[in-house]
């Protein structure tokens, strides 16, 4: 728990986001951790919009997250997006 990894968003929903890490182990971000914004799932293009600020969370797209809490039993993952990039990261 707290540690940041690199991944890719590999699935939108109206509850969250799905991001598999380099490692293949996929977790979530719950939508009520997206607390900058109120954000719409636009169906269509597999993507969560802020209401306000426009900002996209799209399939495919990186995305360096901070491992939040886990589940043994249900064998699950809680990420929520971390405050440093891919390139950031790397270099500590």
């Amino acid at each position: 728990i707290g540690k940041i990894y690199p991944g890719v968003i590999s699935g939108i929903t109206d509850w969250g986001i799905y991001v598999e890490l380099e490692n293949k182990i996929e977790g979530m971000i719950p939508i009520r951790e997206l607390d900058d914004d109120f954000y719409i799932f636009d169906e269509k293009n597999f993507a969560l919009i802020g209401r306000h600020n426009q900002k996209k969370y799209q399939l495919g797209d990186n995305i360096t997250v901070e491992i939040w809490r886990t589940n043994l039993e249900k064998r699950q993952l809680d990420f929520r997006l971390a405050d440093i990039t891919k390139d950031e990261l790397i270099e500590h």
